[in-house]
């Protein structure tokens, strides 16, 4: 029986225009009424996605920051920082790659110091509680960062994404999306929150499910028993897990939610 259905967000559950379809809060509230938990899994900042489930947030399990952080009902129930030494390391890591340009997130806003306009307006779509500092190293929160965000507008998997994981091997570094690579501590992902959840809530591996699309998204996909993949997925994550479902632009997501509840009904 499924006690848990997890969802990345952009490129998952979000249509391509990057708006929620219609049905989600309807199936929110059947999933609540049949004690079954909502978690949405994304490598945005909490705000963002508190705001963007406002209607229901009080009844969704909130994973953040690619599993840095997770909140229950307004409350923080698992924080990861990266070591605030590591900090200048990673940022000069950073500067090694051209055009590319780091953002401090942390547990209650972000900040910037690069003015280009295309990376500003990124931060703004992710991160409503975002800020630009003079200098990173003079961010408020700076003994407080979950990860460190790298906007690559040429394409984050052949180029941040591609480089930086040889200049920074004892952390972790993924790509999570078209122009964004993740750097966070070695441990740190959305499946490692998935556990702490599992514990939390007492749940059984098999009894949850999870959708997501890119590599951000492998382990939460390998902590939960059913994991689902939308066609438009990244290759190499369909190749690992397969289970495809249709795509995003097709709502593949809330079918397979769906069928599960339904499965749940008649079981």
């Amino acid at each position: 029986m499924i006690r848990l259905i997890a969802s990345d967000l952009d490129g998952t559950l979000l249509l391509p225009d990057g708006s929620l379809p219609s049905e989600i809060f309807s199936l929110i509230e059947k999933m609540s009424a049949r004690g079954i938990l909502f978690a949405v899994a994304s490598g945005r900042q909490y705000e963002s996605l508190r705001r963007l489930f406002a209607p229901a947030a009080d009844k969704i399990l909130f994973i953040a920051e690619n599993g840095a952080l997770v909140c229950y009902r307004g409350e923080r129930l698992f924080c990861e920082n990266l070591p605030a030494a590591r900090l200048d390391g990673i940022l000069r890591a950073v500067q090694t790659q051209k055009n590319a340009f780091p953002l401090l997130c942390c547990a209650d806003g972000a900040y910037a110091a690069a003015d280009d306009p295309a990376f500003l307006a990124e931060c703004a779509k992710y991160y409503p509680r975002f800020a630009r500092v003079p200098r990173l190293q003079d961010a408020p929160e700076r003994d407080a960062v979950c990860k460190v965000a790298v906007y690559d507008a040429r394409g984050a998997a052949e180029h941040a994404g591609k480089y930086l994981p040889a200049l920074l091997p004892d952390l972790r570094v993924i790509v999570s999306g078209k122009v964004w690579t993740d750097i966070s501590g070695p441990d740190t992902n959305k499946g490692r929150a998935m556990a702490f959840a599992q514990r939390y809530f007492d749940l059984q591996r098999e009894e949850c499910a999870a959708f997501g699309d890119y590599m951000n998204d492998l382990e939460l996909l390998m902590t939960c028993g059913h994991a689902y993949v939308p066609e438009n997925g990244f290759p190499a994550l369909k190749e690992k897990i397969g289970n495809i479902i249709p795509s995003n632009a097709e709502k593949g997501v809330i079918g397979k939610m769906k069928e599960l509840l339904e499965e749940g009904r008649n079981s």
